[in-house]
């Protein structure tokens, strides 16, 4: 059964400044478009990850887009360190806004605690801050 990631986009304060700064990290691996992760361990439920996982980026204590994890594995860098490359489609999906405390590292989703994606509806073109104060309401 998949499972998925939340990170924290550090430095980072709307989906569309988290894209950009993806566009130097695309690569084409195995002939498809990817955009390319890191962290230093390898995580225990790999294969549950890139079995239709996904990671779940938190940008200002929001959960905001996902990307779905398409492979990762260890890799050695020129100066001998180790460390997990993860593959992300390029692609970022909206998803309900959820606020979220802050955390360090990154921590496991599971399906059923996952955020719904936002359709084409109009509610996916309103401001992140602003889904969040009409959820607060009860308005959405």
């Amino acid at each position: 059964m998949p499972v998925h990631l939340l990170k924290v986009a550090v430095g980072i304060s709307e989906p569309a400044q988290l894209a950009a700064v993806q566009q130097g990290r695309r690569h084409v691996v195995d002939g498809r478009d990817v955009v390319y992760g890191y962290t230093k361990r390898m995580p225990t439920r790999r294969d549950d990850l890139i079995d239709g996982g996904s990671i779940f980026w938190v940008i200002r204590h929001v959960i905001l887009v996902r990307q779905p994890i398409l492979d990762m594995f260890m890799v050695t860098d020129e100066d001998g360190d180790t460390y997990c490359r993860l593959l992300y489609h390029p692609e970022l999906t909206a998803v309900e806004a959820r606020p979220l405390r802050a955390f360090q590292g990154w921590r496991y989703l599971d399906p059923e605690a996952a955020p719904r994606d936002l359709g084409a509806s109009s509610e996916s073109d309103l401001p992140a801050h602003l889904q969040q104060e009409l959820r607060a309401l009860g308005l959405l």
